[in-house]
């Protein structure tokens, strides 16, 4: 996740109704017809007890049962309601603890765990034990974040319902309030509408696709993976994506020692080494033996650095003859790397880029205060502000294009991508150079001026290239290769 607060964030309101309670809105241009509505815990934990309440009177059970009940129906009151009215032991069968057991307030007896005499409770499957145990296995399963927790008896399954762990653990308000809040972390998780934030506030969204939501702490996250927002690749190719640059990253480690960035560190992989036909991994030559080894230490195959071949098997007179189907393999393992290169390359320099220009923050500082001193209207100072957030925004969907693109099979679809991706970068570039070039000009109507067509300019092209994005996806029109 990320955070504005080396740039600027922006609180809008919204007209979402379903919470009634005092939350916060929050919505911004990047989430378009979106409506985003920031929780607290009490908020959450209000509509859990509303939920329970309007199964309880028909379930006629405790509310402990109720939330343990819904809970296992992903909290869908139809599908729970459609269960119990198809089934007459329906509740028996759940196999939940209803009730204490007749001796739950015993007289002394000897623990089953901890072999002491002490008056023993228990459930209605009838084991029993004293209660400094029930507490301390109570206290253990909460502190492993389980809360859906079985009776302690080792053959049995019966969940304990809500009622009963606080009443086991009623000496202990930290662990109850642990447990109260896992009820409501389970609950946020079954809900495809509700995504926490790493400040610990819930994010509720109209839409439970992969999207930008902000946070009222100004932190920014995809909605559906938490990770930092990613427009336009989806979470599953920035997976593959992350797993393809640590792969390639441990390959050529051992290969390219001293070397200070990851492009050169790439570029010498390419021109000095070559793949261990087995294993993949970059393996410099740095003896005159033909016979090789590879160093990674999972493989260790032996073969000839001339051929490729396997060194005990391809003889000699194979190493002067060519072989076509050989060699493009190795000539197509070495392409599909500059072409990652390629893409990797430009991916973290917008990465570098987008944290330069985090240094722009105090000189538009500077500059506004000077505009404000000048008489010029808050409105367009602002507006200079906001060119910051909005060339933030876009250089980060510019890093996230080279992904997109590097998954991305050629086709008509892809060439009007390559377009759109085309006129941002220039337009991004643009507006860069913009706010770090001509900040010092003496000509603020003339700067606010430029600011504002530029930045208005690279909103739009941002918009035409995720919408473009969103439709394709929408169409079927994108065709990946992974």
């Amino acid at each position: 996740m990320s955070s504005d607060d080396e740039f600027y964030s922006e609180d809008v309101e919204d007209d979402t109704s379903e919470f009634d309670s005092d939350t916060e809105n929050v919505e911004t241009e990047d989430q378009d017809e979106d409506v985003v509505r920031v929780l607290t815990y009490s908020d959450i934990r209000e509509v859990m007890n509303e939920k329970i309440e309007e199964v309880r009177e028909i379930l006629e059970v405790n509310n402990g049962v109720c939330r343990v009940l819904l809970q296992k129906y992903s909290w869908d009151k139809t599908i729970l309601l459609e269960k119990f009215y198809e089934d007459p032991n329906f509740i028996v069968n759940s196999k939940i603890a209803l009730r204490a057991s007749d001796s739950s307030e015993s007289s002394n007896g000897e623990c089953d765990i901890c072999c002491d005499t002490a008056p023993l409770v228990g459930l209605s499957c009838n084991h029993t034990a004293c209660k400094e145990c029930w507490r301390a296995y109570l206290t253990e399963k909460i502190n492993e974040k389980k809360c859906e927790i079985q009776c302690m008896a080792s053959d049995c399954e019966l969940i304990i319902d809500d009622d009963k762990i606080q009443e086991y653990l009623s000496s202990d308000t930290t662990v109850i309030s642990a447990f109260q809040q896992l009820t409501v972390d389970e609950y946020v998780e079954t809900n495809h509408f509700l995504t926490q934030c790493s400040c610990g506030m819930v994010v509720k969204s109209s839409r439970s696709d992969a999207h930008l939501v902000v946070c009222s702490c100004g932190i920014r996250f995809c909605f559906s993976c938490r990770n930092d927002s990613h427009e336009p690749v989806n979470c599953r190719l920035l997976k593959l994506w992350e797993k393809k640059c640590v792969g390639v990253k441990n390959k050529t480690a051992a290969s390219a020692d001293g070397y200070s960035s990851d492009k050169e560190t790439f570029n010498w992989i390419l021109s000095n080494t070559k793949d261990c036909p087995k294993c993949v991994t970059s393996i410099e030559k740095n003896g005159g033996c033909n016979r090789i080894t590879c160093r990674s230490k999972t493989c260790r195959f032996e073969f000839c650095w001339l051929c490729m071949r396997e060194w005990s098997v391809h003889g000699y007179s194979s190493c002067n003859t060519f072989n076509a189907k050989d060699e493009k393999n190795r000539v197509d393992s070495r392409a599909e790397l500059h072409r990652f290169l390629f893409f990797y390359n430009r991916f973290k320099s917008h990465e570098q880029s987008l944290e330069l220009e985090k240094k722009l923050v105090k000189t538009v500082n500077a500059k506004m205060e000077e505009m404000q001193q000048k008489g010029i209207g808050w409105a367009d100072v602002l507006f200079l502000r906001k060119s910051v957030n909005i060339l933030a925004e876009c250089r980060r969907t510019l890093m996230f294009t080279y992904i997109f693109a590097f998954y991305l099979e050629r086709n008509n679809q892809a060439i009007m991508f390559d377009g759109n991706q085309k006129d941002l970068e220039m337009a991004v570039e643009q507006l860069s150079g913009l706010l770090e070039q001509e900040m010092e000009t003496n000509d603020l109507r003339v700067l606010i001026q430029k600011t504002q067509d530029k930045s208005r300019y690279v909103e739009y092209r941002r918009k035409v290239l995720l919408d473009h994005c969103t439709e394709g996806m929408e169409q079927d029109a994108w065709v990946y290769n992974a």
